[in-house]
């Protein structure tokens, strides 16, 4: 079994080099991602000059670690988002997401990309009775937002029982990496200059804004933050909630199934797949079991439960490849796509969402409108500036809280081990010495890791996810690699290595953490009670 996304094996690799230099730019975009790539090319064709600033390479982070689905239903659900914000906005919402998934369709097909893109039904289905009527309502929705979506009769072509599904057209699926990897070819060139290996560091904002790489600098107008959640400390990171989600891709003794399927159910959500190879092999790709970054004890039970419902429910070969992936849930269950505040020139694309592959292009595309100029008739509805207090107030209020937890949980420090001769093989610990917390971890040769345990972004303090090998920051998702490196979220800076000089900020962090909170709960309360005020249900 391969602990790596599938996506890899048919996708180019990349080569393009690190920055170590000063340049001048029209835009700077941090991330080479589906956000990102999507961006400079729109951005470059229409003349401006591009500069792409990878940390890691381009389309190895969370864009190729999706399950590679393109449809229009959102993860929210269509007939929930509308009690909450009415049909008019479920429906932009529904053609706003087609709008990108033809783009892609598009792209595809015009620079002949071999990404594997095909249009497939969709289907929503439960096995249990109880919830056939959320079915026959979500398909009402779409029906009435424009979908082509009706009750499928024949419960989809799963071999397991199926008590009611909702079957919609012209979806589509795609291998996300090799399509991020060749529209990057396409769009690098004299318009866009594509740099990996090269961690953005901080951001100067002024005119220009200046942005800064451990052995370069790009100054430019406009920067994009597409880096699935913004790098920094940023008020919108108290609208969003980090979660992890696993993912296995197994090959059969029976048919695979054609189509993406959703099994809906109140106590669990899978999405599942059937993918194709360059050669030829098919495999069936299953998503699921889902939990807040950091939070869990053993990640290894995800996949073990993850590979439990995959194998009652089909004849399973082999488990061939399995990975995890990371999204942003937004306060309220619309994605943040815009300028950082009204006139700003810091752009970001975050809160997508299991749902960021469609979202992801859509970001690129209302973020070079706004960039150039152009109307956008759905950069309204996303903007990160929209006031939406009654429909956000309960999930801001249940994520701050948590991070406040979580935050206050592990002070004082404590150690998990008493020494560090107690750490077996292949495991991490947090450990207190001298005063300080580390997170130390040996590898299958016995060789310690030794870092800093406090979080580089807000001083929380990580815990280290043994299935995935990285320490998880369990207040706004930002994870680290056993070196200290800096693997996603709004972490600008690595762990320090216990060899380094330590950093000198952790007591400042902490009262800017303190102060970050509190602001956070008081405006919670002020959410809150105006939407008491307004005599209607926090939702």
């Amino acid at each position: 079994m391969k602990t790596d996304s599938i996506w890899r094996q048919d996708a180019d690799q990349t080569f393009y080099p690190t920055l170590q230099t000063e340049m001048e730019a029209d835009v700077v975009i941090i991330g080479g991602g589906i956000t990102g790539i999507t961006a400079a090319h729109l951005l470059a064709t229409a003349g401006k000059r591009v500069v792409v600033l990878e940390a890691l390479k381009v389309a190895e982070s969370t864009t190729g670690y999706s399950t590679g689905n393109l449809y229009a239903p959102v993860g929210s659900y269509l007939n929930v988002l509308e009690k909450k914000y009415g049909p008019e906005t479920v429906k932009a919402l529904v053609a706003s997401r087609s709008a990108a998934i033809d783009q892609i369709e598009r792209l595809t097909q015009q620079l002949g990309i071999d990404c594997h893109f095909k249009r497939i039904p969709f289907y929503l289905l439960t096995e249990y009775e109880a919830e056939d009527a959320f079915i026959r309502t979500e398909t009402e929705t779409a029906q009435a937002a424009g979908l082509p979506a009706y009750l499928d009769e024949s419960k989809s072509a799963l071999p397991f029982p199926i008590s009611s599904a909702m079957r919609v057209e012209n979806q589509a699926q795609f291998n996300p990496m090799a399509y991020v990897k060749g529209l990057a070819a396409h769009t690098a060139g004299p318009n866009c200059q594509i740099f990996e290996n090269s961690q953005v560091t901080y951001v100067e904002e002024g005119s220009p804004n200046v942005v800064h790489t451990e052995h370069g600098k790009v100054r430019a107008k406009q920067v994009i933050h597409a880096t699935h959640t913004p790098k920094g400390i940023w008020f919108l990171h108290t609208l969003l909630g980090p979660y992890r989600e696993y993912a296995l891709a197994v090959s059969l003794n029976s048919p695979y199934p054609e189509g993406t399927f959703w099994d809906f159910h109140a106590m669990h959500h899978h999405s599942m797949r059937t993918y194709v190879n360059d050669a030829g092999e098919p495999f069936l790709l299953i998503l699921g079991e889902p939990h807040k970054v950091g939070h869990q004890e053993d990640n290894e039970a995800s996949f073990r439960k993850l590979e439990d419902f995959t194998r009652e429910r089909f004849d399973v070969k082999n488990v061939e490849y399995r990975w995890a992936a990371q999204h942003y849930k937004p306060a309220d269950s619309l994605p943040y796509i815009g300028r950082r505040d009204k006139n700003s020139e810091i752009y970001v694309g975050t809160g997508y969402e299991a749902d960021g592959l469609t979202f992801g292009t859509l970001a690129g595309m209302i973020i070079s409108d706004l960039i150039l100029g152009k109307e956008n008739q759905w950069a309204q509805m996303y903007s990160p500036t929209r006031h939406n207090p009654k429909k956000a107030a309960g999930k801001f209020i249940k994520e701050n809280v948590d991070v406040m937890a979580q935050y206050l949980k592990d002070l004082p420090y404590r150690s998990q081990v008493e020494e560090l001769a107690d750490i077996r093989p292949g495991d991490g610990k947090n450990i207190e010495m001298d005063g300080k917390n580390y997170g130390a971890y040996r590898d299958d040769t016995g060789k310690l890791h030794v870092v800093s345990a406090v979080c580089t972004h807000m001083a929380c303090l990580v815990h280290f996810n043994k299935a995935e090998k990285s320490w998880d920051c369990p207040c706004h998702g930002s994870r680290f690699g056993v070196d200290g490196k800096v693997l996603e979220g709004p972490a600008y800076l690595d762990l320090s290595r216990m060899e380094d000089k330590p950093r000198s900020t952790n007591r400042y962090k902490k009262i800017t953490s303190a102060f970050f909170f509190a602001a956070s709960a008081l405006v919670g309360a002020y959410f809150l009670r105006k939407a008491l005020r307004e005599k209607g249900p926090v939702q």
